[in-house]
């Protein structure tokens, strides 16, 4: 059951939750923002979910809290860190603000990762890059955890994928997985009771199914258009590994150190302006929306958005009438920031 809790409240007990498992004041801090702000903007899944599993990795040690990104090399607007196993959140929120000053002095800033932890919600760190005035493109691999097209059994990640486009009247962002939808997503789903809208991915026969629980069972979540999502899955993987020369996918799965960690993301900053003027661009921008928010709805009453469109109306909603949180997270959360409760019990929930 889902139940509405002010944002500050949440924000005020994820970082007493983060302290008690050792953060410092200022990586409590900024994941609990991030944790919030990503519930609060309806992505609940990577937002207040994921903590219980981040407190797992911590107390088994995947997790490196010392751990801050450390320069390995660097050519022109190009740079590449090792990420010493640190907190995903904040070894990407460096990266991503490290590509924007690249991009300031080049025109384009690259900065590739290794060897780091889950970043939560993707779409943060493109956010953050359009906010700043720049067109961001970031992503990550990930474990093997989606079967290949063809395949029965898990063989690619689902490696997340975002873009993020400055327009001034609202930003453009897409944040998606390879995947119809995420593992996290199928457990907002099962844990609300509902069905998926569409068919998601298989259960142990072989069905294509609607049932969150299945496809979790199963293990076999469908890729983003078929063979499509699959292969671009699996090109993601190899040149997030290639570019920061870490790990790919398969080295992730003989490590089995759980989700991400290890792993590779990349970030890359554009500046819009390059090649046209602020005002011819974000005219452009306009019509192009305006376009898009304009065609023909396939049911009467209905309307099409653009891609960031409706997180802003869910933020809205969540700054006026709390943030939405499953009731069994946030006693977990709760529980945390507490201290009376074992993160072990807590993560096998």
């Amino acid at each position: 059951m889902s139940i509405r809790v002010d944002y500050e409240d949440v924000k005020k007990t994820v970082k007493q939750a983060f302290l008690n498992l050792g953060l410092t004041e200022e990586q409590a801090e900024t994941c609990a923002v991030i944790h919030t702000q990503s519930s609060a903007d309806g992505v609940e899944s990577h937002g207040l979910n994921r903590i219980p599993r981040f407190a797992e990795y911590v107390q088994k040690g995947w997790i490196n809290l010392e751990g801050q990104p450390q320069l390995t090399g660097a050519k022109g607007a190009v740079e590449n860190y090792d990420g010493q196993l640190g907190i995903g959140i904040t070894n990407a929120l460096f990266c991503a603000d490290r590509a924007v000053e690249l991009a300031k002095e080049h025109g384009i800033g690259c900065v590739a990762l290794r060897n780091t932890t889950h970043w939560m919600r993707g779409g943060t760190y493109a956010w953050k890059m359009a906010e700043a005035g720049f067109m961001g493109l970031s992503w990550i691999n990930t474990e093997s955890c989606m079967p290949l097209w063809g395949s029965d059994k898990p063989s690619v990640g689902n490696n997340p994928f975002c873009i993020a486009i400055p327009r001034e009247d609202g930003p453009v962002v897409l944040d998606m997985a390879m995947s119809q939808y995420a593992y996290g997503k199928l457990g907002v789903y099962r844990l609300g009771g509902k069905q998926l809208p569409y068919p998601g991915g298989f259960d142990k026969e072989g069905n294509l199914t609607s049932d969150p629980g299945a496809i979790e069972d199963s293990r076999r979540i469908l890729p983003t258009g078929y063979w499509k999502g699959s292969g671009m899955a699996l090109a993601l993987d190899m040149a997030a590994a290639l570019m920061a020369n870490g790990n790919c996918g398969t080295d992730m799965d003989e490590q089995d150190k759980g989700s991400c960690t290890g792993c590779c993301q990349i970030f890359i900053a554009y500046d819009p302006y390059l090649f046209g003027s602020r005002e011819e661009i974000q005219a452009m921008l306009n019509r192009r929306i305006a376009a898009a928010n304009a065609a023909h709805p396939e049911r009467e009453g209905g309307s099409v958005t653009y891609p960031g469109q409706r997180t802003v109306l869910t933020r809205e909603k969540s700054m006026r009438e709390g943030v939405a949180i499953d009731e069994a997270i946030w006693k977990q959360v709760c529980a945390l920031a507490a201290g009376d409760m074992d993160t072990t019990d807590i993560a096998s929930r």
